[in-house]
């Protein structure tokens, strides 16, 4: 089980989210989100760059200690998020804890019970994390998808600007497919249409 949660953490490390949304609105979600109960939250960077790091309080009623960063940068038309490393030598050290008392004798394990729930918990919190900025940029009608700010492309042949649905350059007819760009629909990162793998996030691109 331990070990299953474990795997969890090395989820998805960056995502791009395109459409009218800035830095601070994701740093503020998070903040209302996770700045309660066992968890705080500090935020720190400028305007287009910020981050916010999650951990547990100093003096957390139950659990083991966690922290986690997350950097939210303003790009061309949207935000990248990336989570970093969790730091879990705190919850590791306090599951082992429970497990050694456990086998000592069995019903301490009642009595660890709350402790072993927001360890658990705490494990996964990057999961949590990525569901939370998932529901708030869907709230901000941002989408892993192109906006329509970046829905041009320019010709190799003659630089017009081409929308990107468009197969032929409208201005010389010369073939756009190999320029026409899109974005991973698991982390939003945006390719080119002869891209085979996301270079962000190693998925196979399916069309």
């Amino acid at each position: 089980m331990i070990l299953e949660i474990l795997i969890i953490i090395d989820t998805m490390d960056s995502k791009f989210y395109h459409g009218n949304i800035e830095p601070k609105d994701i740093a503020g979600a998070l903040h209302g989100h996770f700045n309660r109960n066992n968890l705080n939250t500090k935020e720190f960077g400028t305007e287009n760059r910020i981050i916010v790091q999650i951990a547990t309080h100093i003096n957390a009623v139950s659990g083991g200690g966690t922290a986690i960063p997350i950097t939210i940068e303003k790009v061309p038309d949207g935000v990248s998020v990336q989570i970093g490393k969790q730091s879990i030598l705190g919850v590791a050290a306090s599951l082992g804890f429970s497990a050694f008392a456990t086998i000592r004798n069995p019903l301490n394990l009642l009595s660890r019970i709350d402790d072993i729930a927001q360890d658990i918990e705490n494990l996964q919190l990057k999961e949590d994390i990525w569901q939370v900025i998932d529901r708030f940029a869907r709230q901000m009608n941002a989408t892993m998808e192109l906006s329509e700010n970046l829905r041009t492309i320019t010709c190799d042949y003659c630089k017009a600007a081409n929308p990107i649905s468009e197969p032929n350059c409208v201005a010389c007819g010369a073939p756009m497919g190999e320029l026409q760009p899109g974005t991973c629909k698991t982390c939003g990162f945006v390719i080119q249409n002869s891209t085979s793998t996301c270079p962000n996030c190693g998925k196979l691109i399916f069309r």
